[in-house]
């Protein structure tokens, strides 16, 4: 499966801003798809995580709440809607997918596309 994020940019804290990841290969063994960031100086972390078959979420409690994952099964993509952004959300955002039906687990994310920047300026 590769991946293809895009849809990052510099917003203004408060702002909003939706990223996308197209999916293509074989789509169909895909268990979950998540969002993952990393901040300058910081490890990476996951955002949010969707199962693909039933579109399930599960949030980091950092973004719950302000952070909408959602999927579009016959586009093969994966979007993050992020509102009310803060300085802190500034970061690499990555796109993963898993083909464990375990998609729940940050653990099993092992294939990843390219970063797109989120840039959130005070």
């Amino acid at each position: 499966v590769q991946l293809q994020a895009y849809g990052g940019g510099l917003v203004q804290a408060g702002g909003s801003l939706r990223l996308s990841c197209a999916a293509s290969g074989r789509t169909s063994s895909i268990g979950g798809l998540g969002w993952f960031r990393q901040a300058p100086g910081k490890e990476r972390e996951f955002v949010a995580l969707i199962s693909w078959t039933t579109g399930s979420t599960y949030y980091a409690g950092s973004v719950k709440g302000r952070f909408t994952i959602s999927r579009d099964n016959a586009k093969n993509t994966v979007y993050l809607q992020m509102n009310s952004l803060k300085g802190e959300d500034t970061a690499v955002y990555y796109c993963a997918a898993t083909v464990s039906p375990n998609w729940a687990s940050t653990r099993v994310y092992n294939n990843w596309g390219l970063g797109t920047q989120v840039t959130v300026s005070s």
